[in-house]
Order: C-alpha cells, then sequence, then structure tokens
C-alpha cells in the first residue's frame, strides 16, 4: 500500500529528476543554437581535444564527421525543438514539486508517449544507457499511475 508519505517522496524524486533534465536540456539546446554560423565539427573536435577524448575513436570519428553536414536550419530546428522538449521537462518538474494534481496527469501522458520510442532504440541499437532510460520512464509511469489511482477524488480510483 502506497502510504501518503512514500506518494509525496516519490512525485519529489520524480519532480527533481524531470527538472534536472529539464534543465540539462536547456543548456543543451543554448548550446546548439551557440553552434549557428559556426563550423560545427571543428567546435566540436577542440571539445573532444579539450577532454582529452581520442578524436580517431570511432565512436567519436563518426559522429564527427556526420555534425559537420548540419547546417544552420537543422540547428535551429534541433535547438527548438529541445527548447521545447526542456519546456516540458521544466513544467513537469516545477508542478511536481509544488503538489499540482494536473501535473501528474500531464506526466504521464508526456513519459507513457516516449515509451514506444524508446521500446524502438533499445531494439534498434541495445545499449545499457537507452534501456535504463526506458526503466526509468516506465517506473515513473507506472508510479505516478498507482498514485494517481490511489489518490482520493481521482477519477482513476476504482
Amino acid at each position: 500500500m502506497q502510504t501518503q508519505h512514500n506518494r509525496e517522496r516519490g512525485l519529489k524524486w520524480i519532480g527533481g529528476f524531470k527538472l534536472f533534465m529539464g534543465l540539462l536540456l536547456t543548456v543543451v539546446a543554448t548550446g546548439v543554437l551557440a553552434l549557428i554560423h559556426k563550423d560545427v565539427e571543428a567546435v566540436v573536435a577542440h571539445w573532444v581535444s579539450l577532454l582529452r577524448f581520442d578524436p580517431e575513436n570511432r565512436h567519436i570519428a563518426a559522429p564527427l564527421a556526420q555534425l559537420g553536414l548540419l547546417e544552420d536550419k537543422q540547428l535551429k530546428e534541433i535547438g527548438g525543438f529541445t527548447f521545447v522538449y526542456a519546456g516540458l521537462l521544466l513544467t513537469e518538474g516545477v508542478g511536481l514539486l509544488m503538489k499540482k494534481r494536473w501535473v501528474e496527469f500531464l506526466a504521464v501522458i508526456a513519459t507513457a508517449s516516449f515509451i514506444p520510442l524508446e521500446i524502438h532504440e533499445v531494439i534498434k541499437r541495445f545499449g545499457f544507457g537507452r534501456l535504463s532510460l526506458l526503466i526509468i520512464n516506465v517506473g515513473i509511469v507506472w508510479f505516478l499511475l498507482r498514485s494517481l489511482k490511489r489518490e482520493p477524488g481521482s477519477s482513476l480510483a476504482a
């Protein structure tokens, strides 16, 4: 049985996770937009060397070459989409931390909508990072659905 204390603690953890991811994506989006009108491949190669990664490593060299193909229009689209998604995550994070019930419904819908894509990605190119993200998101949806179902006044209550 999910106690009120466990529910609130779980919502705080999920809210904090969503808030962290939203802030991280805001930084990523800002970085992507900062690459407009620049040689993307050269900028990223510079960062790779500063971080002391081997630029000849196949896991670095192939994506680095692909970055050189990006045009300003694509960077704007990627940056814009990333800002929109960051905004959604920030809304979910703040709303969950403020215990706004409507955000619980939003979080279930938004998080669950990515699960089919995540399953496809895990099957297509297995990786522990992808699998971990899938497991985390399934856990979040499961927790929020249980929380909504058990909360009095919920339209999900049995």
